[in-house]
């Protein structure tokens, strides 16, 4: 069974037409991750990335709106803290010649720093959404890369890489307008 198991077609819930049209599409019955379809992915993610993201701790409304000072220090905190891991992956602060906590540190600080601050704001959906599959995607990529080519300032470029190609996707910036 996989990771996330599809149950036979009679206890199927409102998932069922997706799910469906899934099998319909891909004639191996093996669920896995890229052949659900792109309602339903998104759900998975956004459920996973709930589950395992750091949220609000209380059920009031989130006090770091858009022009809160709050807001800008979120944002703030975390396009800096992007540009420090990059820093610090590059060796460029607190130079050695040895991997060292301090660039591994650099390499995972997106995904440590950057992601949990941006997503502490009231951002647009769209943005949410991106968030929480750079919040899935990232730590893939840092365990993957690795078993490839060691490097931390090769993950941290790719974490980078990764963070705008999901924004420019999901908020539609390469998207024509007339």
């Amino acid at each position: 069974m996989g990771f996330f198991p599809i149950q036979e077609e009679d206890s199927l819930s409102e998932s069922a037409p997706l799910l469906t049209e899934s099998r319909r599409n891909h004639p191996r019955r093996n669920s896995n991750l890229l052949s659900l379809p792109p309602r339903l992915l998104r759900s998975v993610v956004n459920k996973t990335a709930a589950t395992f993201a750091p949220r609000a701790s209380t059920a009031s409304k989130n006090p770091a709106v858009p022009g809160t000072t709050l807001y800008q220090v979120f944002e703030v905190q975390g396009y800096a803290s992007m540009l420090l891991g990059g820093v610090l992956s590059f060796n460029l602060l607190f130079p050695s010649s040895e991997p060292d906590l301090w660039r591994l540190m650099g390499m995972w600080s997106i995904w440590m720093f950057t992601i949990p601050s941006l997503r502490a704001r009231d951002c647009p959906s769209k943005e949410k959404e991106a968030l929480n599959y750079l919040f899935l995607i990232i730590p893939l990529l840092n365990v993957a890369i690795p078993f490839f080519w060691k490097s931390f300032a090769l993950v941290w470029s790719a974490d980078t890489l990764a963070f705008f190609a999901m924004y420019a996707w999901k908020l539609g910036w390469l998207e024509r307008t007339e």
